[in-house]
C-alpha cells in the first residue's frame, strides 16, 4: 500500500469520504445544538426554581422516553434508510428549540411546558442516536474505521468545548437567542443527513415482532464482552457524572455566571478531544479490556477531586483529566460494539445502547439531583466518584472476558 493510500486509510484521511464528511458535519453541527440547549435550560431552570431536584427532572424529562422507545427505535434503524431516519428526527428536535424560544420569550415560570418539551427532544434523541451509530461503520471501509470512531468522537468533543461556552455567552443576549440559533444549526444538521448519498437501504422491511424488537437484548446478553462493556460504562457514569450539578457548583461554589458555567462544561470535553485526536492516528490495539477498567478508574479519581475544589482553574483542571479518561473508554466501547456486531444488528444493539447511554447520563442527572438535595452537591459528587472506582473493580470480577480482551 502506498503512503497516500494509507494517508487516506487512517487518521483524519478518513474525511475524504464524502458521505462520511456529511455525516461528521451533520453530527457536529446538532452536537454543538444539543449542547447549548442544555446550557441554556439548566441554567434557565436552576435562576427559576433553586431547585437542584428541578435540574434532575431535565435530566429526567429527557430520559423515560429514550427507554419507552428504545425497542421500536432500533427496529426503525435496522429496517429503514438510517440517513433519513436521522434527518426527520432532527427536524423534529429543531421545532423543539423554536418551541424552546417561544417558552423562553414568554417569562413563564411554570416549568411544565420546559419539561414536556426536553421530553419530545428525548423522544426524537432515541431514534436518532441508533440510527446514526449504525450508520456509520457503512459509510467507510474496515481499514478506516477506527479512524472514522476517533474522528467522529473528536467531533463530538469539539461540540461540547464550543457548545456550551457558546451558548454560556449567547445566553448573556437572552435564552431565547440561545434556542434560536440551536434550532438553526439542528435545521443544517437535518439537511446534512438527508444528502448522504449511500447506503440508501440497511435491511430487510420485516414486521415488527417481539422478537425482532428484543433480538438486540439477547445479543448483547450473548455475548459478555458487550454487556460488560455497556454496563460498566452505565454504572460508572450514573454514579460519576456530576454534570447536572454544575449551575449549582458553578453559581453557589465557584460563584461564577453562565460564562463559567460554559467553561465547566467545556471542559471535559477539552480532555477528551485532545485523547481523541492522538486515537485517530494511534488506535489502542492491545491490552483493550485493561485500559478501559484503568480510564474508568481514574474517571473516578477525577471526578472526586472535582468534588472538592473550590477554585475554577482547578474544577477545569479536574474535568479535563475527567474527559480525557473518558474519551479512552468511550473509543474502546463503541470499538468493541461495532466490531462485535453484525450489520443487520446494529440498529437494535445501538438502541440498546443509547438507553445506557441515557441512563448513564439524563438518568444520573437525575440520580444526582436527588441525592444533591439530600446531602449537598458537594458530598453528592464526591460519594459519585467512589462509587465509580468501587464500580471499575467489581465490574473487572464480574465479567472477565472484558477484563482480559487484549485486541479490539
Amino acid at each position: 500500500m502506498s503512503s497516500s493510500s494509507l494517508t487516506d486509510q487512517t487518521g483524519w484521511g478518513v474525511l475524504r469520504q464524502s458521505d462520511f464528511l456529511r455525516f461528521i458535519l451533520g453530527r457536529l453541527l446538532s452536537a454543538l445544538a444539543m449542547q447549548m440547549v442544555i446550557v441554556a435550560v439548566g441554567w434557565l431552570v436552576y435562576e427559576l426554581t433553586q431547585s437542584a431536584f428541578a435540574l434532575g427532572l431535565v435530566g429526567l424529562s429527557i430520559f423515560l422516553p429514550t427507554v419507552a422507545l428504545s425497542l421500536i427505535s432500533g427496529h426503525v434503524a435496522d429496517t429503514f434508510d438510517r440517513a433519513r431516519v436521522v434527518a426527520f428526527h432532527q427536524a423534529i428536535i429543531a421545532l423543539v428549540c423554536l418551541a424552546l424560544y417561544v417558552f423562553a420569550w414568554s417569562g413563564t415560570n411554570d416549568m411544565l411546558p420546559a419539561y414536556g418539551l426536553m421530553a419530545v427532544m428525548g423522544a426524537a434523541r432515541a431514534f436518532v442516536n441508533p440510527a446514526n451509530q449504525a450508520l456509520l461503520p457503512t459509510l467507510v471501509t474496515r481499514e478506516q474505521f477506527s479512524s472514522a470512531v476517533a474522528v467522529n468522537s473528536s467531533t463530538w468533543q469539539c461540540a461540547v468545548i464550543a457548545g456550551p461556552a457558546a451558548g454560556g455567552l449567547l445566553y448573556a443576549f437572552g435564552p431565547d437567542v440561545v434556542f434560536a440559533v440551536a434550532a438553526l444549526l439542528t435545521a443544517v444538521s437535518s439537511y446534512l443527513a438527508l444528502s448522504i448519498a449511500g447506503p440508501r437501504q440497511t435491511g430487510s422491511r420485516e414486521p415488527p415482532t417481539w422478537a425482532s424488537l428484543v433480538a438486540g437484548i439477547h445479543f448483547i446478553r450473548a455475548h459478555p464482552a458487550i454487556l460488560g462493556a455497556i454496563s460498566l460504562d452505565l454504572f460508572a457514569v450514573l454514579l460519576g457524572g456530576a454534570a447536572s450539578l454544575m449551575p449549582i457548583v458553578a453559581r453557589d461554589i465557584l460563584h461564577t455566571g453562565p460564562w463559567g458555567l460554559g467553561l465547566l462544561r467545556s471542559a471535559p470535553a477539552i480532555g477528551a478531544f485532545a485523547v481523541s485526536l492522538a486515537l485517530a492516528h494511534y488506535p489502542i490495539r492491545r491490552h483493550v479490556g485493561e485500559r478501559m477498567f484503568s480510564a474508568v478508574a481514574i474517571f473516578g479519581v477525577a471526578t472526586i477531586f472535582f468534588g472538592l475544589s473550590t477554585s475554577l482553574p482547578l474544577s477545569m483542571l479536574a474535568l479535563v483529566a475527567m474527559g480525557a479518561a473518558d474519551m479512552v473508554s468511550v473509543f474502546l466501547r463503541q470499538s468493541l460494539v461495532q466490531i462485535d456486531t453484525p450489520d443487520e444488528m446494529r440498529g437494535r444493539v445501538a438502541a440498546v445502547n443509547t438507553v445506557f447511554i441515557g441512563a448513564s447520563n439524563e438518568l444520573g442527572d437525575f440520580e444526582s439531583g436527588i441525592v444533591a438535595a439530600a446531602i449537598g452537591a458537594v458530598p453528592a459528587i464526591i460519594v459519585g466518584g467512589v462509587g465509580t472506582i468501587l464500580v471499575a473493580a467489581l465490574w473487572a470480577r464480574l465479567f472477565p472476558p472484558l477484563r482480559f480482551r487484549d485486541e479490539l
